[in-house]
């Protein structure tokens, strides 16, 4: 069966409409997990851990814990995961700060984005600079396109040197 022309210049539009609308992918490494609630068909409800590297400034790590539902919804990926993560950042290594960052233009510049559902909902990690204190500061929360959530948790990384 053949679609009219303008039907497939709408599905391909609405398709680079929604793949517009997903958050980009910045690469994690799961460092593991514990399940939270049994779930007798398809995958635990649980709580992952996963690392990634500040994209700017080496020698900085940053660990996230967070929820992700399981069930049948959530092994086929159209589960929506809570609000609920916390973070913890490390200097991992010696930190020569950027100018961009030194002077606060990139202060709110987001670090890390993960979906949390199908569609619309993300969890976030945006940094921030103290000049005063000579601290990185790390700030994760979670959005959604009509309404974010109020749960965030922040870190620190003191800028010392490496020894």
């Amino acid at each position: 069966m053949r679609y009219p022309v303008k039907f497939n210049r709408l599905m391909i539009s609405v398709m680079y409409f929604l793949v517009a609308l997903l958050p980009t992918a910045v690469l994690a490494e799961t460092i593991g997990s514990v399940s939270t609630v049994f779930k007798l068909v398809g995958a635990n409800d649980k709580i992952v851990i996963e690392a990634f590297d500040d994209p700017d400034i080496p020698g900085a790590t940053c660990y996230l814990s967070r929820a992700k539902k399981g069930g049948v919804s959530g092994a086929v990926g159209v589960a929506e995961d809570t609000s609920d993560a916390s973070i913890a950042c490390r200097q991992i290594g010696p930190i020569a700060l950027p100018e961009k960052v030194k002077n606060g233009k990139e202060d709110g510049e987001e670090v890390f984005k993960k979906s949390t559902s199908l569609l619309f909902k993300s969890l976030q990690v945006v940094r921030f600079y103290d000049a005063k204190r000579n601290v990185l500061i790390y700030l994760s929360y979670s959005d959604r396109i009509i309404e974010g959530s109020p749960k965030n948790s922040i870190s620190i990384i003191p800028v010392t040197p490496w020894h």
